[in-house]
């Protein structure tokens, strides 16, 4: 896709949706970083139903310290993984305190040396919580970048390189969020709802698909 037609792609997306924001429910970086880790293999909406009760009780990595691996399990047991998802935000939440002064640090290299912080949650907390220009390649913007011919590639840091190029930089904040959702509301795995795209007229996918009959 050449510049013309990716600045096109990205002013269409923000003229029908002009301020995108994670699904995920969170009031501080720390509740967004939980967040994220627990919604690996998971839904938003199930990681939402169990913060709502979570949070009140544990919103700092001290109250999460002193609820302990049990007692977070209690909280999260509906959620896929949770034995490890609890070992892993126990001991992030220990090294939080004991290295970042009970704080979520706004650097890379801090945040993935957490446990169970790759790099796309790394990315995902830098751009929502510190307002940085990265993009977390996740299933859906993986799928759109390829399919729309926007940033194609065989691995996820293969489009996530271009996109970071290929992404004019006035959009690349909330590119991550538009990308997403539209993965996830329009452009589906299995049935692409081309029908109704905003981005069809750009897109290049070849298997465009019709809209449903009857």
């Amino acid at each position: 896709m050449n510049a013309a037609k990716s600045r096109a792609l990205f002013e269409t997306l923000r003229e029908v949706n002009p301020a995108p924001a994670t699904e995920l429910e969170y009031s501080s970086p720390f509740e967004l970083l939980i967040a994220v880790l627990l919604s690996a293999q998971a839904t938003d909406i199930g990681v939402n139903k169990a913060t709502r009760k979570l949070y009140p009780v544990a919103h700092t990595p001290q109250q999460m310290l002193e609820l302990g691996e049990e007692g977070l399990i209690g909280y999260i047991k509906t959620i896929g993984l949770y034995k490890t998802k609890a070992k892993h935000v126990i001991e992030t939440c220990r090294i939080l305190v004991e290295r970042h002064g009970g704080k979520v640090p706004p650097d890379r290299a801090a945040l993935e040396a957490l446990p169970g912080v790759g790099r796309k949650t790394a990315n995902v907390v830098l751009n929502t919580a510190f307002g940085e220009p990265t993009i977390a390649v996740d299933t859906h913007i993986f799928r759109v970048a390829n399919r729309t011919g926007l940033a194609p590639g065989k691995n996820v840091q293969i489009v996530e390189d271009k996109l970071l190029k290929v992404v004019p930089r006035e959009f690349l904040h909330d590119a991550h969020h538009w990308l997403i959702l539209h993965g996830r509301y329009v452009c589906k795995a299995r049935k692409p709802e081309c029908w109704h795209c905003v981005i069809e007229p750009l897109c290049e996918f070849r298997d465009k698909t019709e809209a449903p009959r009857g």
